[in-house]
Protein backbone atom coordinates (compact mmCIF):
# COMPACT_ATOMS: atom_id res chain seq x y z
CA UNK A 1 0.00 0.00 0.00
CA UNK A 2 1.32 3.41 -1.00
CA UNK A 3 1.59 5.86 1.89
CA UNK A 4 1.78 9.17 0.04
CA UNK A 5 3.17 12.51 1.09
CA UNK A 6 1.41 13.94 4.17
CA UNK A 7 2.74 17.43 3.42
CA UNK A 8 1.14 17.44 -0.03
CA UNK A 9 -2.17 16.24 1.42
CA UNK A 10 -2.10 18.97 4.05
CA UNK A 11 -1.19 21.60 1.45
CA UNK A 12 -4.12 20.55 -0.72
CA UNK A 13 -6.47 20.58 2.27
CA UNK A 14 -5.17 24.02 3.28
CA UNK A 15 -5.79 25.44 -0.19
CA UNK A 16 -9.28 23.92 -0.31
CA UNK A 17 -10.20 25.48 3.05
CA UNK A 18 -8.95 28.88 1.90
CA UNK A 19 -11.00 28.60 -1.29
CA UNK A 20 -14.11 27.59 0.65
CA UNK A 21 -13.54 30.47 3.07
CA UNK A 22 -13.21 32.94 0.20
CA UNK A 23 -16.48 31.70 -1.32
CA UNK A 24 -18.26 31.97 2.04
CA UNK A 25 -16.98 35.53 2.45
CA UNK A 26 -18.16 36.48 -1.02
CA UNK A 27 -21.59 35.04 -0.23
CA UNK A 28 -21.76 37.12 2.95
CA UNK A 29 -21.57 34.12 5.31
CA UNK A 30 -19.03 35.62 7.69
CA UNK A 31 -19.60 33.03 10.42
CA UNK A 32 -18.76 30.18 8.03
CA UNK A 33 -15.83 32.19 6.68
CA UNK A 34 -14.41 32.55 10.20
CA UNK A 35 -14.79 28.84 10.92
CA UNK A 36 -13.09 27.83 7.68
CA UNK A 37 -10.33 30.38 8.20
CA UNK A 38 -9.61 28.93 11.65
CA UNK A 39 -9.43 25.42 10.18
CA UNK A 40 -7.07 26.64 7.47
CA UNK A 41 -4.82 28.25 10.08
CA UNK A 42 -4.71 24.98 12.05
CA UNK A 43 -3.68 23.10 8.90
CA UNK A 44 -1.03 25.73 8.17
CA UNK A 45 0.40 25.24 11.65
CA UNK A 46 0.70 21.51 10.93
CA UNK A 47 2.43 22.29 7.63
CA UNK A 48 4.95 24.51 9.41
CA UNK A 49 5.64 21.75 11.95
CA UNK A 50 6.33 19.26 9.17
CA UNK A 51 8.61 21.79 7.48
CA UNK A 52 10.56 22.27 10.69
CA UNK A 53 10.99 18.49 11.09
CA UNK A 54 12.50 18.21 7.63
CA UNK A 55 15.19 20.81 8.38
Amino acid sequence: MKKGNPQKKLQKSYEEKLTEAMQAQRNGDIRRYSTLQEKAEAIYTQLEAIGEQKR
